[in-house]
C-alpha cells in the first residue's frame, strides 16, 4: 500500500511495508526508485516518473517500523500536483 500527500512545499510519499529490511531509495529529478524487503522476504519494488520536477538535493527518506517516508521538496512551491505519475493513470 502506497499513500501520497501534496503539500504547499512537499510532497509526501508512504511505502507501508512493516518491518522493512534493505530499504533503497533513490530520489531523482524526474522519477523515484523504490525497493525493501517485508519480514516474510517479499521484495518490493516500484519506479515512479514523478508528475513535476523535484529538489533531489534537499528531498530525503525516513524508515520507521512500519513504513517508508520519502520527502521531496518541490521545485516550484505552491504549485497544486492533481497525481503523484506524470502518467494519468491509477
Amino acid at each position: 500500500k502506497t499513500l501520497w500527500y501534496d503539500r504547499p512545499r512537499y510532497v509526501y510519499l508512504e511505502f507501508c511495508v512493516e518491518d522493512s529490511r534493505d530499504v533503497k531509495v533513490v530520489i531523482e529529478d524526474q522519477r523515484l526508485v523504490f525497493s525493501c524487503k517485508n519480514a516474510d522476504g517479499v521484495e518490493f519494488y516500484n519506479e515512479i516518473n514523478l508528475y513535476a520536477r523535484v529538489n533531489s538535493k534537499d528531498s530525503r527518506e525516513k524508515r520507521s517500523d512500519r513504513s517508508i517516508t520519502c520527502f521531496m521538496r518541490k521545485w516550484k512551491e505552491k504549485v497544486a500536483w492533481p497525481r503523484i505519475t506524470k502518467e494519468n493513470i491509477k
